[in-house]
């Protein structure tokens, strides 16, 4: 090759690195997707960890990973080969469902550090910008006070502006078969009074959005807490009883994850639905 052809090729390289580098250099901003009441040996856990293998980011659980009971063998036998291979990647969530195993052990033998210390089995760590608060809301196997008292700690610690948390006893649903969880009422206003600005649970096996609320449950567009069912991960659904106020949108027929894109300032949420369904629900929404 003549020293002009060289010299040519050598330019044209040079051109493509400097066009292709400000785009490698632009990190994508992180994503957490996940879902809760997964894992009861069926086809529906199946097909939302399909969704998983095409989505990157940080795994959630919503709770109930396992069903009937959160024994050894339903994690080995229900979960491991369907969810269990985004393990790795996994920050869960402990429901009653995985606490009818004596203390939820082999949740925390599975998910191990993860999960965080299994004498409590609520944690808090940072993703990005973002701060992610997972809270116990099996309130008969843990000392609420105590873990109301962590909360407030950790939100007034925390220097993120933006947070997320999650917990597996819905506050505000409209599941005919669990009716809201009142006992999980002082950590929803202790997230808002830290302006948090979502909270995601399971429990009732449908998706279910309401518009942000403050503290008393009363819409606040401004700075309230918005609030998701998606209890979608794969067991059998739940119908709909009398929709509380401020729903709105519910869907009680498909499996799917929701996929939450966290911004420096700002997120984006999309329900993805399994292979086959149609439903969807998709935003936006500022941090406070």
């Amino acid at each position: 090759m003549n020293s002009v052809k060289r010299l040519s090729l050598l330019a044209c390289t040079w051109l493509l690195i400097g066009l292709a580098t400000p785009a490698q250099a632009e990190s994508a901003d992180p994503v957490l997707v996940g879902a809760g009441d997964i894992a009861a040996c069926g086809s529906g856990s199946v097909r939302t960890a399909k969704l998983l293998d095409a989505i990157p980011g940080t795994v959630f659980t919503l709770g109930d990973n396992v069903y009937p009971d959160g024994s050894a063998r339903n994690f080995d036998r229900c979960y491991d080969p369907t969810w269990g291979r985004h393990r790795d990647r996994t920050r869960p969530t402990v429901g009653n469902h995985d606490y009818r195993t004596d203390g939820a052990w082999p949740y925390f033998a599975y998910f191990g550090a993860s999960a965080g210390d299994p004498d409590l089995g609520y944690y808090s760590y940072d993703l990005g910008s973002w701060h992610v608060v997972v809270v116990n809301s099996n309130c008969d196997q843990v000392d609420c006070d105590a873990q109301l008292r962590w909360l407030d700690a950790d939100l007034t610690a925390s220097k993120a502006k933006c947070t997320v948390s999650m917990w597996h006893h819905p506050l505000y649903t409209s599941g005919l078969d669990h009716h809201p969880a009142k006992w999980m009422r002082p950590f929803f206003e202790t997230l808002y009074a830290h302006g948090v600005e979502l909270n995601l649970s399971g429990h009732n096996h449908n998706y279910e959005r309401f518009q942000p609320l403050d503290g008393d449950g009363n819409v606040d567009l401004d700075r309230g807490v918005l609030p998701i069912v998606v209890g979608t991960g794969g067991a059998s659904h739940y119908g709909f009883g009398r929709v509380r106020p401020h729903s709105l949108v519910q869907n009680d027929d498909t499996y799917g994850v929701l996929k939450l894109t966290l911004r420096s300032d700002a997120y984006a949420f999309e329900f993805v639905p399994v292979a086959g369904k149609t439903f969807t629900d998709s935003g936006t929404g500022t941090c406070h």
